[in-house]
Formats: C-alpha cells, structure tokens, sequence
C-alpha cells in the first residue's frame, strides 16, 4: 500500500464478544472432554480484537453471491481449519452482515454474536489437533470500514460494481474469518454476478460460466499459496480484461475499467519487464499469477498490494506505483507480519524497491532518496518499529523504514545486501515474521553486530545527526 495516496488510520473493532459458560461448555466446567473457548481476538495491540484463537485456518472456499443495484451479497464460506487446543467453541471475525446459519462437520452449531464476533459452539468438542470444517451462510448489505480519516476499506460500492480491499481490517466486511495476518490460507473464491460485469479475484481464473439461465455469469478463482486474509480482493464491473501464458514467465490477468482503459494500457504492458527485474532482485516470483486490478479515480483513491492482483486508481497506475505494488508480493505477502506492529517490513522494503528500480532505470542513486527523506519532517514523527496505534501506516513506516535499509546497505555492502534481499523472502517464504526475525537474519547472515544501527535508525527516537 502506498501512503502518499492514503495515510491508514485506524478503527477501532466493536466490542469483544464474551461466551457464557452455558456456550462455551460441552458438560461440566468446560475444559477436559469438553475443551475451552478460543480465545475471541489476539490481543495484537494495534487490534486486539482481530483474529481469534484455538484454531488455524488451512482453507477458505468462498461462494459469493452479489447485485451491485441493491448491494445485496449472498455468501456460503467454507473454513477448513486445524483445532491447536481442545475446543469448545470458537469465534470468527464478521462485519456487519446477517448469519443465516452455521454447521460444523456438517451438524448444526449454536451461534452468538456481539459486534464483529460471531461465537460458534459446535454440537460436539473438536479435539486439539484435529481437522475440523465450519460452513456459515450469511447475507446482506456489505457495507465500508470507514477509518478516522474518512479513508474507507471494505466492501467499496463503484460506479458499476464493487471493489473489497482489506488493510488492515475491512476483510470481515465481505467474508467470516479469522482476520489477523498471522494465520494465513489458501483460497476458492466463486464469484456470481449479472450477466455482462466481470468479477476478478486473486490467484487463477479456473472457471467463467453462465448461470440462471444466462443471466448471470460464475467466476471460479483459485490460490493455492497462503495469504493473509487482508490481501484477499474481488472486483466486480465493466472491466477491459488482459492476459497472458508466456511459455516462459509468469502467467497474467489484468483487469482495467473500460473508461481508463486506453489511458492504462502503458503501465500495463510494462507489467513483464518489471517483474524479471524484480526477480532479477528479490528471487523468484513467489506466487503462480501477476496482474492488478484498475478502477477509475472516482472508485478508489489508493493502491493496494492484494496478492497476485494488486489494485490501482487509474491515476496512480504508473512505474512508481508498479513497482511498489510488484515488490509487495515478496515483501509482505509472501513474507507477512506477524503482528500489525510489524507492517514497516512491508512497506520499507516495496519503498526501497523503488529506490533501486530509479538507481538502475533513472540515474538516481539510492543515497539521493536517502538525503531527501531524511531531510522530510514527517520521516521522524515516530521510530517505524514502534508506530502509535493512531498512524499505523504513517510517513515513518515509508520513507525511515527505507533509511534502515539503505543504511544496512552501508553497513554491510551491496554483494552482502543484495543477496539479504532475496535470502529474507526465501527464509519466510509463504510464512510471517517479525521485525526481531529479520534483524536477527540480518546479523546472523553478515556476521555483523548492528545493534547501533538498529538503536538509532530503527527504534530511536528524533531525527539523528546528519550522516
């Protein structure tokens, strides 16, 4: 995600639900045969709220249903998931919408619901350990996570459909879930719309068949790779739709709105090349598709890096936003935080990106980028390991997060600092870490003691004496 398109603030999640002992025990005093509740949230300080405990979730398989006129949406999600206690009753995160019905193993489940939480007790205790599938129906309007700032995520209503963005919270908008970013999944998401839209999603389009006797149109999308639940995104309108099988490379699936279409085709074309010189860089491509999703300015006002399909208003889809959006699939999708604390990963590494990509394609050394965002301001509100939970996403988190990388780049050298970048995505490939993890990766790969680096740099507080 790019802040100069949009600064995230954050919402507050509702109010947690608490289980009575009645819902959370299967006989007695709830634990033993019976199990315990997981834990509703995961306490990760920025939203302790999110996520939930006691299981992990392996697979979702969403069946959505959606009228964009009345903005109705009809959805069946289908969570495979692994139990890491013995459960009693669990919780998934749902914004807004109506829970038609819930069964787990194919029995009926008793249901709370408080705020965002939806409380499951199913018929029977499912054991640590052991593999368990949750089915819920659910309907209604979708509706937007408005932020502090009047930034909107969610489910975003567009002039002839909808777009579901997600960081960090607006995916338990469209879908029931465990929201955190640390239990990541793959994914089915089917996608049935009037006859004539085109619905896109992440991973590979498997199916587009017509439906309610031509009416309507299915859409079958799969991704086989684990993702963060806040990287997941449908678009769904009038798209001008762009693909490509290359023998060699990677296979792509653009979708443009028809009106920017001509204006976009550029950037577009140069999706290829960007990605080899990403690879090039970073490793290999750490997914099975590329692409993105393009909307009019008027729909959405900042990009987004939902994995394989990255989303762009038509007015940002350029280089710079491209390589931001492409450098996100290693750094931050394949490699996904482990708490929201840790996001500077993210976004300092997609920021570098494009301090490399200007070094090899414009002439402009990275030290360049280095001595103007060291001279902005706003770089030094805040250490970018240690954001405030009002500025999660704050100019810190971009510019400074890319200083500490630049300044390693100083410290170790660049044969040592190139072969960092693309070791750092291999090591947590399709996994999650934590800003310790790599600082530790760091030290432990060069053999050198950064610890003043980190100090200052990364955890200090001021801007520093100028290097």
């Amino acid at each position: 995600m790019d802040q100069r398109s949009l600064l995230r603030a954050l919402a507050p999640v509702a109010a947690l639900l608490v289980l009575t002992a009645s819902a959370c025990t299967e006989s007695g005093d709830g634990a033993g045969a019976g199990g315990s509740p997981g834990a509703a949230g995961l306490r990760d300080p920025y939203f302790p709220e999110l996520g939930n405990g006691g299981y992990d979730v392996q697979h979702y398989d969403l069946a959505l249903d959606y009228d964009p006129k009345p903005n109705r949406l009809r959805g069946t999600a289908t969570l495979t998931a692994r139990a890491t206690q013995d459960l009693s009753a669990f919780n998934l995160d749902l914004h807004g919408l109506t829970v038609d019905g819930v069964t787990v193993n194919g029995a009926p489940a008793a249901v709370d619901r408080a705020g965002n939480e939806v409380g499951v007790r199913p018929r029977e205790a499912i054991a640590d350990g052991s593999t368990f599938k949750t089915v819920v129906r659910y309907s209604g309007s979708p509706r937007t996570v408005k932020d502090p700032d009047g930034s909107e995520e969610g489910w975003l209503r567009t002039e002839d459909g909808a777009l579901a963005l997600g960081e960090p919270q607006g995916s338990m908008a469209w879908f029931p879930g465990n929201h955190h970013p640390s239990d990541k999944a793959a994914y089915d998401i089917s996608v049935t719309v009037p006859k004539g839209l085109t619905a896109v999603s992440n991973g590979e389009l498997r199916s587009q068949r017509p439906v309610a006797g031509g009416s309507r149109t299915a859409f079958a999308w799969h991704s086989p790779e684990p993702m963060a639940s806040y990287l997941a995104t449908v678009g769904i309108g009038e798209y001008d739709v762009k693909t490509s099988r290359p023998a060699r490379g990677v296979p792509e699936f653009t979708a443009v709105d028809r009106t920017v279409s001509a204006q976009s085709e550029k950037v577009r074309a140069r999706i290829p090349e960007v990605l080899e010189w990403a690879q090039e860089n970073f490793g290999p491509y750490p997914f099975s598709s590329t692409g993105a999703i393009v909307e009019r300015a008027d729909d959405v006002n900042y990009a987004l890096e939902t994995q394989t399909r990255p989303v762009y208003p038509a007015g940002a889809f350029n280089e710079e936003f491209l390589v931001h959006e492409l450098a996100h699939q290693w750094y931050g999708n394949s490699v996904s935080p482990k708490a929201w604390k840790d996001v500077w990963l993210n976004e300092a590494f997609a920021t570098y990106a494009e301090w490399l990509y200007d070094e090899d394609f414009r002439g402009v050394p990275a030290q360049k980028r280095f001595e103007k965002e060291f001279e902005d301001d706003g770089n030094w509100a805040f250490p970018p390991a240690e954001p405030p939970t009002d500025d999660l996403l704050g100019a810190p988190v971009y510019g400074r997060g890319a200083m500490v990388l630049h300044k390693v780049r100083q410290a170790v050298g660049d044969d040592a600092f190139f072969a960092l970048l693309k070791g750092w995505p291999q090591e947590h490939r399709h996994g999650n870490a934590s800003t310790e993890d790599f600082t530790a990766y760091v030290e432990e790969k060069t053999g050198e003691d950064l610890t003043g680096l980190w100090d200052v740099w990364l955890y200090g507080d001021g801007r520093p004496a100028k290097p």
